[in-house]
């Protein structure tokens, strides 16, 4: 027998790739975080920009900037956040169908061992059935 089932060979392929597929999910989660940074500073500069406060009033040329690049970058992040999604979509499939190989395998392991043990059965039952006298005498 295999030292190395190809169950146990795909069980360790499943677990790196849930493993590729939980950095996949941390970086998705990253990106979605700095989408609400950017949501929340966009609403901030808004709320400047359309302010009726004095102060305010020299700044609206810069909040006008700020406000063009914040939106520049949530279209940046929500292009990343997007192909986050795909990748952590992309890596579970790869797990599931891994994991389901992996059942596979396994039960034809079980199924192996089974009908390996009815032969041995069979071997044993045909061995003691079989009289050492007639062993001599077939010779």
């Amino acid at each position: 027998m295999d030292a190395d089932k190809r169950s146990q060979k795909l069980k360790r392929l499943m677990v790196v790739q849930r493993h590729l597929e939980k950095l996949a999910e941390y970086d998705l989660a990253d990106a979605t975080r700095q989408r609400a940074e950017i949501a929340d500073s966009l609403s901030s500069t808004r709320d400047a920009i359309t302010s009726f406060e004095e102060v305010h009033r020299p700044f609206a040329r810069n909040y006008a900037d700020r406000l063009q690049r914040l939106n520049t970058q949530d279209q940046q992040l929500q292009h990343l956040q997007r192909s986050h999604e795909l990748r952590v979509l992309k890596e579970r499939t790869k797990g599931d169908r891994l994991e389901e190989r992996m059942k596979d395998a396994a039960t034809l392991e079980d199924r192996k061992t089974e009908d390996d043990a009815v032969y041995d059965l069979i071997d044993l039952t045909m061995m003691l059935a079989t009289p050492a006298s007639s062993k001599l005498d077939g010779s």
